[in-house]
């Protein structure tokens, strides 16, 4: 039995399992280039950003400065999702995908080509954060766009392993900016790489234009949407036709208990693949190529779990295989820190594989568990605002507060506690998201 929240069961689609195929392979393909243009960001932060933008008097001080701007990013998402959520939901699905990947790719050029502050002084930091906040509405908008072009057009019982086809985008985009990160270090030195290395990565984001102009011109609006077009129209007519506001009068609470269940998964992700290379590097003295490298690994692994846990949320119900993962997260935390505290780079890779794990198992069904909790014409909307409360209260100021909690208490055990609180939390939204499904 399938133990999801669901607002409304979605109806299975008579739709050719080639045209099916196309527009997963399409939103799977535009989440992964929208997160590779996204997580470059966050690498440059932790290796170069601090240097070259906000020179201070410690490299602490100049790394707190970058993740802050790394977390302004954050911030910025649910204005993408607010606006494309409402756009989404009454004009359509694709367009908003197209603008959020257009604008994605204009905005990451532009850093890869931004002057440092030693050319223009204080407009270097500024542009910097302006950019910034420009691929965090990009983001915003983004996710719920392809997550629903999956998701509506899923056949009958395979909502969640359709769904995790744009859960792969976050994997795929970790390896393709981690590898593109390898390469520019292994072909420049290190003054060639504070020079103008750094910025390879970021230019090649702008193949990001050529995906959208793709899914413009190829790709058809969901059939759910086409459906829902009637009762859209009939609300123009009537003071209640805006997504936003039907949210926030009756459905406030799912959306902050949905960004509550996510915040854990998001905040440790983030820690993996940004705070941690940071710590290891700048404080255990670990290599950044190899640190660079065990990310690049583990995350390949989540290319077979994410979808593994979506295929099995299909068969035994959302909220049963999100909890598992919450739980497993909660545990390893102080297990995932005594390992990385080692030094060693073979029990980095064991600490942070088992930690993917976990996020796995959530991360797969968690894209079919948003969009079952809103019914198709406030869908974009309610599922946007969810995942970025997440994003914001979890991932945005993770490798920030990191960074604090381990100047101010000494102690990595620290993290290890910001990560069980956030479990907690997720927890607790869990148990009252599933109550309310069985109260249906």
């Amino acid at each position: 039995m399938d133990m999801a929240p669901s607002a409304q069961t979605l109806p299975p689609t008579a739709l050719p399992t080639v045209n099916r195929r196309r527009v997963a392979t399409a939103a799977a393909l535009a989440s992964a280039v929208e997160w590779y243009d996204y997580f470059v960001f966050g690498i440059a932060a932790a290796l170069v950003l601090g240097d070259l933008y906000f020179p201070a008097g410690s490299s602490t001080a100049g790394v707190l400065a970058s993740f802050a701007t790394f977390a302004v990013g954050f911030l910025a998402r649910p204005i993408g999702g607010i606006v494309a959520g409402q756009l989404g939901d009454k004009r359509g699905r694709k367009p908003m995908l197209v603008l959020a990947l257009t604008l994605m790719g204009v905005a990451t050029t532009g850093i890869g080509l931004l002057p440092t502050y030693e050319t223009i002084g204080v407009a270097a930091p500024i542009l910097l954060v302006t950019l910034r906040v420009l691929q965090g509405i990009a983001v915003g908008a983004q996710w719920g766009g392809a997550m629903l072009l999956a998701t509506e057009y899923a056949p009958e019982g395979k909502r969640g392993i359709y769904g995790s086809v744009v859960q792969l985008g976050v994997p795929i985009g970790v390896v393709t900016a981690n590898t593109v990160f390898l390469l520019a270090g292994a072909f420049t030195t290190d003054a060639q790489f504070a020079a103008w290395g750094w910025r390879v990565p970021f230019l090649i984001g702008l193949f990001v234009l050529a995906l959208a102009w793709y899914i413009h011109t190829k790709v058809e609006e969901t059939p759910e949407f086409r459906d829902a077009e009637k009762a859209l129209a009939e609300k123009e007519k009537t003071e209640q036709n805006s997504p936003l506001r039907t949210i926030l009068r009756g459905h406030l609470g799912t959306v902050l208990l949905a960004g509550g269940s996510f915040a854990v998964n998001t905040a440790t992700f983030y820690i993996l693949i940004t705070g941690v290379l940071d710590y290891t590097t700048r404080e255990l003295d670990m290599k950044k190529s190899a640190v660079l490298t065990v990310s690049l690994c583990v995350s390949l692994t989540q290319l077979v779990l994410i979808p593994a846990a979506a295929a099995l949320s299909d068969r035994y119900g959302r909220i049963r295989i999100y909890t598992i993962g919450a739980i497993g997260i909660a545990l390893w935390a102080i297990p995932l820190f005594l390992l990385i505290d080692t030094g060693s780079l073979l029990w980095l890779a064991v600490g942070t594989f088992v930690a993917s794990c976990f996020l796995s198992i959530m991360y797969g069904p968690q894209a079919a568990l948003f969009a079952e909790l809103f019914t198709p014409e406030m869908r974009y909307t309610g599922a946007s605002l969810g995942y970025q409360i997440a994003a914001v209260a979890g991932g945005g100021l993770a490798p920030f507060l990191m960074v604090l909690l381990l100047e101010t208490t000494g102690t990595s055990m620290s993290v290890s506690a910001y990560i069980i609180a956030l479990s907690v939390i997720a927890l607790i939204s869990i148990k009252v998201l599933s109550d309310r499904a069985r109260s249906r």
